[in-house]
C-alpha cells in the first residue's frame, strides 16, 4: 500500500445535492422587498398631495390650506398599513399596498375636487377621509389577525349564511334612486351588499374547493361540441340555486348592478375550479335571460336599459341631456391629455356625480391619457392578484385570491362600461375612487386578504436539517474515519510500516 492511497480525499458528501437541505444549489429565495414597498409608498403619497395641491392652484391660485394636514394624514394611514404587513406579512407582494393607498388617495382628491361645486352638495370629502381611515383600520387588523387564510374555508357557510341576510336586510327600507340597496337609520347609511361580496368569495372559494371534482364531471355536448359539455343535470342544482338568488336580488332590490356581479362572480370561480368552458356557456345563457326578463318588468331596470339604448333621446326631445349622455360628453371634453384638475364640467353630471359617474370627471380633468393610467393601476392590482392565486399552494387560496381579484375587475368593467354606454348603468361604485364609505372599507379587507395570500404564496420553505450520513471509509476500505499521515516513511500517525 503506498501513501498516496492513504492521502486519497474523501468521496463527495451525496447531501449536497440535495435539495432542501444544507448545501442546497437551487434558485435562491425571493426577496421580501419591504424596501420596496415603502419607497412606493411614499410616491403614492406625494402623487396625492400633488394632485391635491393642483385642485387648489386651478381653482384659487394657491394651494389649499390643509394641504400639508392633509398629506400627513395619507402618510401616516399608508405608514401604519405598511408596518402592518412588514411586522406579519414580509413576503407579501410590494405592489398591492401602494396601488390602494395611490387610488384612495388620488379618489380623495377627484371628491374634493367636486366639493367645491356649490350644486353638488355638502362635502363629502371628509367624511370619505374618515371612512378611509376605518378602511385602513380593518387592513391592519386582517393583517395581524388573520395568521393563515384558510382557517376562512371553516366558515364557509356561515359566510353564506351572513350574505343572504346583509343582501336581504335593505328591502325592509324605502328605495334610493329606485334601488333598495341602502340601509338608512339617524342620519347613517350603509350599503350592506358590498360587505356581502366579500363573504360570498369565501363561500364560493370553501364550496369549490371541496367539490370541484363533481363539478368538472362533464355530462352531454351541446349542438356536438367539444367546448360545450354541460354538466350533468345533478350537479346543476347549486348554480341553479346562485341564479335564481341573483334574479332575486335584481327584482326585489331592483339592482342590476350587485345581481350581475354576484353571478359573474360564481361563474369566473368555477370556471377556474373546473377548467370547463361549458360553465361560462351557462353563466351567460342564463345571465341574458334573467336580465332580459327583468327588464321588461321592472321599470327602473326597464328605464336604465332604455337609456344605455337611446342615450341622446332627451336631448333629441328638447329636454337637455341626461345623466349618461353628460359623462359622455365630458369624456368627449377631455381629449388626451385633459382639462386639468379642477377645471372641467362633470359637475353638470348631477347629484352622482362623487360616487356613480366619479371616473368621468377623471376622464375629463385627466384625459385619456389619465384614465389609461388609472385603468392600469386596476389593471395592475388585479393581475397581481391573480399571481398571488396562481402561486398558492392550496385549493382554497388559490380560489379566493382568484376570485377577489375577480371581484375588482368586474367591478371595474361594469362601472367603466356604464359611463361610457357600452352597458346598462348600474349604480355601483368604483374601488377605492368613488364616495362610499361601505365601499371602500370593503376594498381595504380585499386587499388585506390577498396580501395575506400573497405572503403564504411567496414565503420560502423552511430548510431541513441536513441527515447524519454514513462515515466515509478508511485507507484500506475499512470503516472509520481517514487517519492523517505522519512523516515520511511512517504509517498512520508517526507509526513505522510493517516489513513485508
Amino acid at each position: 500500500m503506498s501513501a498516496t492511497s492513504a492521502t486519497a480525499p474523501p468521496p463527495p458528501d451525496p447531501r449536497a445535492a440535495q435539495p432542501g437541505v444544507q448545501g442546497d444549489a437551487g434558485p435562491p429565495h425571493r426577496a421580501a422587498r419591504r424596501g420596496v414597498e415603502l419607497c412606493l409608498l411614499v410616491a403614492a403619497v406625494c402623487i396625492s398631495v400633488y394632485g391635491y395641491a393642483e385642485v387648489g392652484f386651478a381653482r384659487s391660485g394657491s394651494a389649499p390650506g390643509d394641504a400639508v394636514e392633509y398629506g400627513a394624514g395619507l402618510g401616516v394611514l399608508a405608514l401604519l398599513a405598511h408596518l402592518a404587513v412588514r411586522v406579519r406579512a414580509r413576503h407579501a407582494d410590494p405592489l398591492l399596498l401602494p396601488i390602494a393607498v395611490l387610488l384612495n388617495g388620488l379618489g380623495l382628491v377627484l371628491i374634493h375636487r367636486l366639493d367645491l361645486e356649490p350644486s353638488l352638495g355638502p362635502r363629502a370629502a371628509p367624511a370619505q377621509l374618515v371612512w378611509s381611515t376605518a378602511g385602513v383600520a380593518l387592513f391592519v387588523v386582517t393583517v395581524l389577525t388573520l395568521r393563515d387564510h384558510r382557517v376562512l374555508a371553516r366558515y364557509a357557510y356561515v359566510s353564506v349564511t351572513a350574505a343572504l341576510a346583509l343582501l336581504l336586510a335593505p328591502i325592509a327600507f324605502p328605495a334610493v334612486n329606485g334601488a333598495r340597496i341602502w340601509i338608512r337609520a339617524a342620519g347613517f347609511s350603509i350599503q350592506p351588499g358590498e360587505f356581502a361580496k366579500l363573504l360570498l368569495a369565501v363561500f364560493f372559494a370553501g364550496y369549490l374547493s371541496a367539490n370541484r371534482a363533481a363539478l368538472a364531471y362533464a355530462g352531454r355536448r351541446v349542438f356536438g361540441l367539444p367546448v360545450l359539455q354541460l354538466p350533468t343535470g345533478r350537479v346543476l342544482g347549486p348554480v341553479l340555486a346562485i341564479w335564481l338568488t341573483s334574479v332575486g336580488v335584481l327584482v326585489l332590490e331592483r339592482d342590476l348592478g350587485t345581481s350581475l356581479l354576484f353571478f359573474c362572480l360564481f361563474v369566473v370561480m368555477l370556471y377556474v375550479a373546473t377548467g370547463r368552458s361549458g360553465w361560462i356557456a351557462v353563466g351567460l345563457l342564463l345571465a341574458a335571460a334573467g336580465a332580459v326578463a327583468v327588464s321588461r318588468t321592472e321599470p327602473h331596470v326597464h328605464s336604465r336599459v332604455q337609456d344605455w339604448l337611446h342615450p341622446f333621446a332627451t336631448v333629441d326631445a328638447g329636454l337637455g341631456p341626461s345623466q349618461l349622455a353628460q359623462s359622455l360628453y365630458a369624456f368627449a371634453g377631455g381629449g388626451v391629455l385633459g382639462a386639468g384638475l379642477g377645471q372641467g364640467s362633470s359637475y353638470l353630471i348631477g347629484f352622482a356625480a362623487k360616487s356613480d359617474f366619479v371616473l368621468a370627471t377623471a376622464g375629463e380633468e385627466a384625459g385619456l391619457a389619465g384614465l389609461c393610467a388609472l385603468l392600469g393601476l386596476y389593471g395592475l392590482l388585479v393581475a397581481r392578484g391573480f399571481s398571488a392565486g396562481l402561486a398558492t399552494r392550496d385549493p382554497f387560496g388559490r380560489l379566493l385570491a382568484v376570485g377577489l381579484a375577480a371581484l375588482l375587475a368586474l367591478q371595474v368593467f361594469v362601472i367603466t362600461g356604464g359611463v361610457m354606454d357600452l352597458i346598462p348603468l348600474t349604480g355601483m361604485a368604483m374601488p377605492f375612487l368613488a364616495q362610499g364609505g361601505s365601499s371602500v372599507v370593503t376594498n381595504w379587507v380585499i386587499v388585506a386578504v390577498l396580501i395575506r395570500i400573497s405572503d403564504r404564496a411567496r414565503r420560502p420553505e423552511p430548510t431541513a436539517p441536513p441527515e447524519p450520513g454514513p462515515e466515509p471509509a478508511g485507507p484500506a476500505g475499512t470503516a472509520g474515519p481517514v487517519t492523517p499521515p505522519g512523516p515520511a516513511g511512517s504509517g498512520p500517525a508517526g507509526a513505522p510500516w510493517p516489513a513485508r
